[in-house]
């Protein structure tokens, strides 16, 4: 009996391993780690050619703040124009797998809960 426990693990082990992702778990480039989903080639081909995929992997925000940081970076770091389709591509990519992260912090701390400020010049009226 000892031995079948010997033989059962590595074989449970083995079928994990062949189960397809869990829900919710994405697939990442082990060079950039970057999410492999649509489009993650054009932007591992456009954005890492001047920076870390970490700048991208590290940050979130909606598709605005991801074309603000485009112009900016056409602006004043020398990025060149995309062609309108490759542009489309980048956001919508970001966009859906850097998108703005809802859960990242915790809730804001009730006020009843909260010391007093000694540095407030009006009183508190909660």
């Amino acid at each position: 009996m000892k031995r079948l426990h010997v033989l059962a693990v590595p074989a449970l082990g083995l079928a994990l391993a062949c189960l397809p992702l869990a829900a919710g778990a994405q697939e990442k480039d082990t060079n950039t780690g970057l999410v492999m989903a649509e489009g993650w080639e054009t932007v591992r081909n456009n954005c890492t050619a001047c920076h870390s995929a970490k700048l991208v992997t590290q940050n979130s925000g909606s598709r605005n703040h991801w074309q603000y940081l485009i112009r900016w970076m056409q602006e004043t770091q020398g990025l060149w124009q995309f062609q309108a389709e490759t542009e489309e591509t980048i956001l919508d990519y970001l966009a859906e797998n850097y998108g703005p992260k809802e859960d990242a912090r915790r809730p804001p701390i009730p006020r009843a809960l909260m010391p007093d400020n000694p540095y407030s010049t009006v009183a508190d009226s909660d």
